[in-house]
């Protein structure tokens, strides 16, 4: 079949078939066709211009977003190479200024936009040397061909020597060569020196060896100086080397070097844990302008110079690369323990059930919930119960949306009791249950010996916007307060029988009044009337201080035989009147209203919703008050009736008929509605009181059995009710004690603790309300919010590390601050396993003259085993330290009438007489160990 459709082809079908078989000699070799495909993409890129190379996949260097490159593959023979173009957006601007960010071929031979042509091997460099002049001279061709005047570079020999050779088409007769290299190690004591250096750059260029040593050169030269802090713990490396073997059989039993002052000693949070410091040191980088160096006795004397006396001063701040991304131990890192054992607390019905580690289930949980040894324990109890301020102001440092969260005071008991739980051993559930069976059974020692609870107000009311936690150990210590009272009444009574009595004839001369207080202070409970203002008992319903002056003398007029009887009153009401008697109507000294914590008043309006009658059954439930108010004022007013009572104690319920009320006696007026209705309770109330001063009375609070309640709530609270109100408190106390950072005016970490405060009490409000269960969607709420804590946490810890150091230059630590707030922000909401930092965080801040002695204070002389080791052998020292890096750029001009370029160029189209031409060019960079040295040669070709 094949010999027959190769029979039946005509003729035509040969000749069509002869054309597509035909060779193009002028593309035989593939050399030749190597140097037309980089020319075409060089064509390619050169006519799409920067902009659309973006578009084609152009992606920008790490270090630097002003810098693109874009890549192509090409193959000659058997071997694939890759030719990148390296560009910039902006071409504006002299690369002799040394920005940091810039390439470091563009550093070396200082150029913009160049290429680079690379073998696609393990070394990524050219090892034969014929293989790389043909490399370079093929692009040479492609780039003469296109009209591209990028330079081209290729690295050669060892990748550890960085070593390129180019060469550039200056576009005119002139050619660039270029020719970087590197000594690693064994660098030659001449060139460690700047009159070293300077004589190799003369003897590129000098004719013969001795012609830089008898003929003056008009060289340029421009220097750069990099310095480095040394480290924070530098200090102490040798002494944590020397004690590193026996740092387990021999320990200091002072601690050693733990009492070092840290960096973050004065910082609120240094009482919980000491954080790393954000910021390890600082690089400073000092360049000089341009200067004309004739001769190596110049550089000798510029060897020598002061950095002060340099031009600029760069500071770049070396960050902690756990301040970006990274586990760091501080109050996030334990809030997220907590949720953890939050999430676990629903599985026992008692704290005491996580205590035994029969109860908690798998091998690897019981491992992962190791308790401290008890010396940690009592440590820990220690720090709670017996040392710190027994009354701390709880509103200092507080922040105005503080009292959003549902938590305890930062001060308090309980708060503290928190922020001890966050670092005792490992947070777990079980280690958290120790704590606070032991606890509790301190805070019982507290109540069975009558001492006064520490961290606790022991007067006032109870502050209700608080968790419940909080109100019953406030509760507490004012019912041990009044257990204190009673005991000390009762043995003061005992001690003093013998006075009373003695004192007794005296008193039956004054009057029965006189008499009535031998009663009170037989009894343990008794008070004298003044006293009784100061120690928990109301004046009256209305205060003396509308007493008028003329109704002292209608009391003193109006004296009969009732008034021997009235005990425990607080004077005459102004110039009311009993309705009966006619006489003054006294105001009672009344028992205060009883503390209710917030589930005792919760009890109460259940109470009032299934009674039905808000009004009867609320009457009821305040029976007790209202019964001590009627007897302290039928005490004070021995000839008062009901409706008496009714004027002074709720006035709104006597209506009068419109004329003035004491115009004429009696007034007139009646009860209201709700008071005179058949079966009032009031009435009622009214007619079972009995006549007792509220000094005689039984007490409201009856501070044993109020107690006993609150340990009894204590030792039984259900766990996952206790670590709802813990991480409450906990995050509340964790803020507040952030919030106390001095990060002076920073208006980012204003408005970042703003929002942190406002989402915190959002998150953890289900938590106050106790609408939390096993297994809720609420449990990530709150590892998002530890999530959200923890970023604000790291930008606290920078901005207070930042401030430290520049307290007197706050414009340098505003700046750095605020700089790297902006590189930090897109990873808010994120958490350190998920940050994503492409690339690091570089500032280049350029320092004020009134700022450089701040930032040259911090390079301290360094000491004996600091400079261990080191030789000092490159000079321009800062206050004792070298410079880590020196880089200089040496470069020689002529001009277009006065050297031997001129013979070609004077007829050039692309230059005159004047203009002059870069002829050669050194860039050094190293220390003394290193150095590396970059040629460019311009010449005539």
């Amino acid at each position: 079949m094949a010999s027959t459709s190769k029979a039946n082809l005509t003729e035509d079908d040969e000749e069509e078939e002869e054309i597509e078989h035909f060779d193009d000699f002028t593309l035989a070799s593939s050399w030749e066709r190597f140097i037309s495909e980089i020319e075409a993409t060089c064509r390619q890129w050169s006519a799409d211009g920067p902009k659309n190379l973006l578009e084609k996949g152009a992606v920008h260097l790490d270090y630097s977003n002003k810098i693109y490159r874009i890549k192509s593959e090409l193959k000659d023979a058997t071997k694939i190479y890759s030719m990148e173009y390296y560009f910039g957006i902006d071409n504006n601007g002299n690369i002799s200024d040394w920005n940091c960010t810039l390439h470091d071929l563009q550093l070396c031979f200082g150029v913009k936009e160049f290429l680079v042509i690379s073998p696609q091997s393990a070394s990524g460099v050219v090892l034969d040397a014929p293989e790389s002049s043909k490399l370079l001279s093929a692009v040479a061709i492609a780039l003469s061909n296109c009209s591209c005047l990028w330079p081209a570079f290729v690295p050669v020999h060892d990748p550890s020597r960085k070593a390129f050779i180019g060469i550039q088409n200056m576009g005119t007769i002139f050619t660039r060569r270029f020719e970087a290299d590197r000594i690693g190690s064994q660098v030659p004591v001449k060139f460690m020196h700047l009159e070293g250096l300077y004589e190799l750059f003369v003897s590129k260029f000098a004719y013969w060896t001795s012609d830089h040593l008898t003929h003056l050169f008009k060289v340029y030269l421009m220097m750069k100086l990099t310095y480095r802090t040394l480290p924070n713990d530098d200090e102490n490396d040798g002494i944590q080397d020397a004690d590193a073997e026996n740092a387990e059989s021999e320990k200091m039993p002072d601690g050693g070097n733990l009492n070092r002052k840290h960096w973050d000693d004065d910082c609120p949070w240094s009482e919980w844990y000491s954080a790393e410091d954000p910021v390890k040191g600082f690089d400073l980088v000092t360049t000089c302008s341009e200067k004309v160096i004739e001769s190596s006795l110049e550089m000798a004397e510029m060897e020598n110079a002061s950095p002060h006396e340099a031009e600029k001063w760069i500071l770049t701040p070396n960050l902690s690369p756990n301040l970006s991304k990274g586990d760091r131990i501080g109050f996030a890192s334990q809030l997220q323990l907590l949720v953890s054992a939050l999430d676990m607390s629903f599985e026992a019905q008692f704290m005491e059930d996580f205590v035994s580690v029969e109860n908690l289930g798998s091998d690897n949980l019981k491992s992962s919930m190791v308790i401290p040894p008890p010396t940690v324990l009592d440590r820990v109890l220690k720090d709670l119960l017996l040392e710190g301020r027994q009354f701390p102001d709880f509103a200092k440092g507080e922040h105005k949306s503080s009292r959003a969260i549902k938590g305890a005071p930062l001060e308090s008991l309980f708060a503290q009791f928190c922020l001890h739980s966050l670092w005792f051993g490992n947070c777990s559930i079980r280690a958290i249950a120790v704590l606070w069976v032991e606890f509790v059974r301190e805070i019982r020692w507290y109540w069975e010996e009558s001492q006064p609870l520490p961290k606790m107000p022991a007067h006032g009311s109870i502050d209700l916007a608080t968790c419940l936690i909080n109100q019953k150990l406030q509760m507490l210590a004012i019912c041990i307060e009044k257990k204190r009272e009673l005991n000390e009444e009762f043995q003061d009574c005992l001690g003093s029988n013998d006075d009373v009595f003695v004192h007794m004839e005296e008193d039956i001369q004054v009057g029965e009044e006189s008499t009535s207080f031998l009663t009170q202070s037989q009894d343990f409970d008794g008070k004298r009337d003044s006293p009784l203002i100061l120690e928990g008992f109301n004046e009256s319903k209305t205060t003396i201080s509308k007493f008028s002056t003329n109704s002292q003398d209608a009391y003193s007029a109006d004296k009969s035989t009732s008034d021997s009887k009235r005990t425990g009153s607080a004077g005459p009401v102004g110039s009311m009147k009993l309705l009966n008697s006619c006489q003054s109507l006294h105001a009672p000294f009344t028992q205060n209203a009883p503390l209710m914590t917030e589930d005792m008043h919760e009890e109460r309006l259940r109470a009032v919703e299934a009674f039905g009658d808000s009004f009867n059954f609320s009457a009821q439930l305040e029976r007790e008050t209202l019964s001590s108010d009627m007897s302290a004022f039928k005490a004070a007013n021995p000839d008062a009736v009901f409706e008496d009572f009714i004027r002074w104690h709720s006035p709104g319920d006597w209506e009068n008929d419109g004329s003035k009320a004491n115009d004429k006696w009696p007034p007139r007026g009646k009860l209201s509605q709700r008071m005179s209705g058949p079966g009032n309770s009031w009435r009622k109330i009214w007619n079972d009181a009995p006549s007792l001063p509220a000094y005689e009375q039984k007490p409201l609070l009856d501070p044993n059995r109020e107690g006993e309640k609150i340990l009894h709530y204590l030792e039984t609270v259900r766990p996952h009710q206790l670590l709802e109100q813990m991480v409450c408190t906990a995050f509340r106390a964790s803020a507040d004690t952030l919030h106390q950072t001095n990060f002076g005016s920073l208006k980012q970490i204003t408005t970042k603790m703003d929002q942190l405060y406002h989402t915190m009490a959002s998150t953890l409000r289900p938590l106050q309300a106790n609408l939390l269960s096993g297994n809720s969607e609420k449990i990530e709420d709150l590892k998002r919010l530890c999530v959200a804590l923890e970023h604000v946490e790291k930008l606290l810890t920078l901005a207070a590390s930042l401030r430290h150091k520049f307290i007197q230059a706050p414009r340098v630590y505003e700046a750095i601050f605020s700089d790297y707030y902006d590189f930090y922000l897109p990873n808010m909401g994120k958490g350190s396993a998920d940050v994503d930092i492409q690339k690091e965080f570089d500032l280049k801040l350029q320092l004020r003259v009134n700022e450089r002695q701040v930032v040259s204070n911090m390079f301290t002389p360094p000491t004996a085993n600091q400079s261990w080791g080191k030789v000092l052998s490159m000079g321009n020292l800062l206050n004792g330290h070298e410079p880590i890096l020196r880089q200089i750029v040496f470069s020689k001009r002529d001009s277009g009438s006065d050297c031997h370029y001129a013979v070609s160029t004077r007829g050039g189209p692309h230059m005159d007489d004047q203009q002059e031409i870069e002829t050669y060019r050194m860039y050094v960079c190293g220390t003394s160990n290193d150095l590396r040295v970059a040629l460019c040669v311009t010449s005539y070709d």
